[in-house]
């Protein structure tokens, strides 16, 4: 926002001759109440939106229009614009802003004669040029504008261009100074917050909210609403916008275009995002956005991975030098991170029956306090045996609780009753993976928490059975499928390749080198050089 407003700032002077130029009784400014005897019929009126709201539309000057209906009630002037271009956009936001009064949008679905009869405009000022919309004036405004197209105003006045639409009760102006005195609204949206897309508004493929935002920032900017640009649909993946969400009032909150979600996705995301806490790397989602390369192990034990070879500050140092050289293979920020074994695999059943030693928090609370104080990610993981999966991750919701901590499940070591460690591969069902993912879930959105990372492990197809079940699109959890398997290079890409295959569309993979078992271990260059690109990176 601070970019448009430097842009507007600018402009005064180049487009005053458009905005201001004809101005009588000694250049007086066309907001100020004194010019022509300013009446309160001629005040624009503005209501708060509900809590959390969003404009729905299908075209930039359906939501345009929308945004300006949902902001103010009554706009006896208000200003139009034949086109979003940006020269167009910024000439307009001049007036609206300095009187207070929405912006409009002709064509493309617009319907620009039903809102200005709904808001009581009795004058309105043309900027951009003639109108591309028809000259039907009963008619919806269903034509498109052509943002790249020249100036209508600067046409062959010879040719033969449609006349421009003119709307009953309406009057049509083409200088700022023409427009009746007016005082901007007496009780602005103070505490109200106008959620706008951003993005190439030229592309070929941008979103409408995109193409409409210049115009809702005016709108809402006169209304005395605070703008709050949103980089994506999802504002906690925008680490600006979760940055300006907090500082922002608190009160009613429009989002302007579908792709924000319904107002109760929305409500969640917006609360989270006023936290102001982020994951290592940024944002509250997490992808995209980063990629970890993961220490594994248990705390103190040397058979079970290398996370376990030294104490927690060693460890935070030898994730640290072990991620760097993936820096340079992304273009997301690269994450160390620790994958700790919360609870092991045992080869008796022990006095709760379940074949699974589970940790204590207190044994692992010293690598979880050392990864956070470094900037690292932590990813608890999960040998249940016999266990519940369930009732084995809230043993640990002291450490879920700390944003970045994550989840991870080993169906290798997930056993049926008459099953024991180490005599068979074992699996999980769809059901019960999501069943951890909707526990995690809601966890993780009733403590306004960033999205939670969950990784599953495999290296057989078997190891997830009923996979195209898996819940994949929660939206406060992440899955990872990892590919777990050890051994001969050929060995590990044909088994990543058939987990390629089995995959969940769109689902993140990873990709786990073993120090000793494989012959060959891959590079971080060969490790990388996978499709997809794998996201999570593990070292035992």
């Amino acid at each position: 926002m601070a970019g448009r407003r430097k842009t507007f700032a600018i402009a005064l002077a180049v487009v005053g001759s458009l905005v201001l130029a004809g101005c009588t009784g000694g250049g007086q400014d066309p907001s100020s109440p004194d010019r022509g005897g300013s009446t309160p019929d001629l005040q624009a009126q503005v209501q708060a939106p509900a809590s959390t709201s969003v404009v729905d539309g299908t075209t930039a000057a359906g939501l345009a229009n929308a945004a300006a209906a949902a902001l103010f009630t009554r706009a006896p002037v208000a200003v139009l614009v034949t086109s979003t271009a940006a020269d167009v956009v910024t000439s307009a936001t001049t007036t609206a802003e300095q009187l207070g009064v929405p912006v409009l949008v002709e064509g493309d679905g617009g319907d620009v004669a039903t809102r200005l009869a709904a808001l009581g405009t009795t004058t309105a000022l043309r900027v951009g040029g003639a109108a591309p919309a028809p000259a039907d004036p009963s008619a919806p405004d269903t034509s498109a504008p052509d943002a790249s197209a020249p100036d209508a105003s600067s046409a062959d006045p010879s040719s033969t261009a449609a006349p421009a639409p003119e709307y009953p009760g309406v009057t049509i102006v083409d200088s700022a100074d023409q427009l009746p005195a007016t005082a901007k609204p007496a009780s602005p949206l103070t505490t109200t917050s106008v959620l706008v897309r951003t993005g190439d508004a030229k592309a070929a493929d941008a979103d409408p909210a995109v193409v409409a935002g210049g115009v809702v920032s005016a709108t809402a900017t006169a209304a005395g609403a605070t703008v709050v640009d949103v980089a994506a649909a999802d504002p906690r993946s925008d680490a600006a916008a979760i940055t300006a969400l907090q500082t922002a009032p608190t009160g009613s909150l429009l989002a302007v275009g579908t792709s924000f979600g319904t107002s109760a996705v929305l409500t969640r995301r917006i609360a989270v995002a006023r936290t102001g806490v982020q994951l290592p790397g940024g944002g509250q989602t997490v992808f995209p956005g980063r990629a970890f390369v993961a220490l594994y192990g248990y705390p103190g034990s040397t058979g079970l991975g290398v996370l376990g070879e030294q104490g927690p500050a060693a460890s935070v140092a030898r994730a640290k030098a072990v991620a760097a050289p993936y820096d340079a293979l992304y273009d997301v920020p690269v994450v160390p991170t620790f994958e700790i074994i919360a609870t092991v695999a045992a080869a008796q059943a022990g006095a709760d029956g379940d074949y699974s030693n589970e940790a204590e928090v207190s044994e692992l609370q010293p690598l979880v306090d050392a990864a956070t104080a470094a900037g690292l990610y932590v990813v608890l993981d999960l040998q249940p045996g016999r266990a519940d999966m369930v009732a084995q991750a809230e043993r640990y919701t002291s450490l879920l609780a700390q944003p970045n901590v994550g989840l991870a499940l080993d169906p290798e070591w997930k056993l049926t009753a008459n099953q024991v460690p180490l005599q068979q591969i074992g699996s999980v069902t769809a059901e019960q993976v999501n069943a951890v993912i909707t526990w995690l879930s809601d966890f993780t959105a009733k403590a306004n928490l960033p999205q939670k990372l969950l990784v599953l492990h495999q290296f057989r197809i078997s190891m997830l059975q009923d996979e195209d079940k898996i819940v994949t699109n929660d939206d406060n959890v992440a899955v990872l499928i990892h590919a777990d398997g050890q051994g001969a290079a050929t060995l590990k890409e044909d088994t990543w390749a058939a987990i390629v295959a089995n995959a969940p569309p769109g689902v993140a993979l990873g990709w786990k080198n073993f120090y000793d078992e494989d012959p060959q271990m891959l590079d971080p260059a060969q490790t990388v050089d996978h499709t997809p690109k794998p996201l999570m990176v593990s070292y035992q």
